[in-house]
C-alpha cells in the first residue's frame, strides 16, 4: 500500500537543521573553531567531532569568533560510522587520488545533492577528514560519494577550515534556492539510513562467505564493488528491507542444503 505524506513547509533554517559537518581526527583545536565559524556565517549550526586528538580549547573559542554556540553544541563521537549511523546521506570532502571508487562530485552538485536530501525528509553529513592525511579508505568507505574542491593543480592544498567555508557556502546558495516555503514531494517510503545499509552491507558480506561466492579470492574487493553499486542505487527503507529478507531466505536455504548434505554423506 502506497503510504502518503503531507506536503511539508521548507525554509533555509529548517533544512540546515538536517545538514551536519563532521569533522574526523582533527589535530589542532585552531581549526575546530576555524571551522565553526565558516559554518556559522552560511547559516549552518550542526558540528560532529569524530575522535578530534585534542579538544576544544582556548585557541577554538578564540577563532571561533562569536560562533561560540556552534562550538558549544558540537557532539564528539568515537568513530566515522557513530556519527553518520542516522545519515541517509553522506558525502566525503577528499582529493582524487585514492584506491576507493566513489562517483566524484562537485561542490555545488553536492550541495544541491544535500539539500534535496534533507527536504525529502533525510539527515545528511559533509564529512572532512585529518588536516595531513584527509579520510582513510575505511572512513571513504562509509561515504556515498565524494566532494572535489577543483583548486589550483600546482598549489591544491586547502586548510580545513577553508574546505568547510567552500562548502559551507555551496549549501547555503543550494538552500536560498528552495525560496521561502516549498513543499517536499512526495515519497513512498524514506531513504535508508547509514545504519540500515550497514546492516544490509553486513549480512550480505555473511552470505557471499555462506555460498563460498569469492572462490577462494580476497572477499574486500567483491563487497567494495556491491557497496558501490547499493549506495549508487540510492535505496529506501523499504528495498533495504526487501533485500534483507531475500538475503535470509538464502541463508536458510544454503544451511539446509548443508544438512541434506551431511545426511547423505553420513
Amino acid at each position: 500500500m502506497t503510504t502518503r505524506t503531507l506536503p511539508e513547509l521548507h525554509t533555509p533554517e529548517s533544512l540546515a537543521g538536517r545538514l551536519r559537518i563532521v569533522l574526523v581526527g582533527t589535530q589542532h583545536p585552531g581549526n575546530i573553531g576555524s571551522a565553526a565559524r565558516a559554518m556559522k556565517t552560511m547559516g549552518l549550526h550542526r558540528l560532529v567531532l569524530v575522535a578530534p586528538e585534542r579538544a576544544p580549547n582556548h585557541e577554538s573559542e578564540a577563532l571561533a569568533a562569536g560562533a561560540d554556540d556552534v562550538l558549544s553544541d558540537a557532539v564528539t563521537c568515537a568513530t566515522l560510522a557513530e556519527a553518520v549511523a542516522d545519515c541517509r546521506l553522506v558525502l566525503g570532502c577528499t582529493a582524487r587520488s585514492r584506491r576507493i571508487a566513489l562517483d566524484e562530485m562537485m561542490p555545488r552538485d553536492a550541495a544541491a545533492r544535500a539539500v534535496a536530501s534533507a527536504m525529502a525528509g533525510g539527515e545528511v553529513a559533509l564529512v572532512f577528514g585529518r588536516e595531513r592525511t584527509g579520510l582513510d579508505n575505511e572512513e571513504l568507505q562509509l561515504c556515498h560519494a565524494a566532494v572535489h574542491i577543483p583548486a589550483n593543480p600546482d598549489y591544491s592544498s586547502l586548510n580545513l577550515a577553508a574546505a568547510v567555508q567552500v562548502l559551507a557556502y555551496e549549501l547555503r546558495l543550494a538552500l536560498l534556492a528552495t525560496g521561502d516555503g516549498g513543499a517536499a514531494t512526495e515519497r513512498m517510503e524514506p531513504p535508508a539510513t547509514h545504519a540500515e545499509l550497514e546492516g544490509f552491507f553486513t549480512q550480505l558480506g555473511g552470505v557471499l562467505d555462506m555460498i563460498d561466492f569469492h572462490k577462494g579470492r580476497a572477499p574486500e574487493s567483491a563487497l567494495r564493488k556491491f557497496r558501490r553499486l547499493f549506495l549508487r542505487a540510492g535505496l529506501d527503507a523499504r528495498e533495504v528491507r526487501l533485500l534483507r529478507g531475500m538475503l535470509a531466505d538464502v541463508e536458510r536455504t544454503a544451511r539446509l542444503a548443508g544438512m541434506n548434505g551431511s545426511e547423505t554423506d553420513s
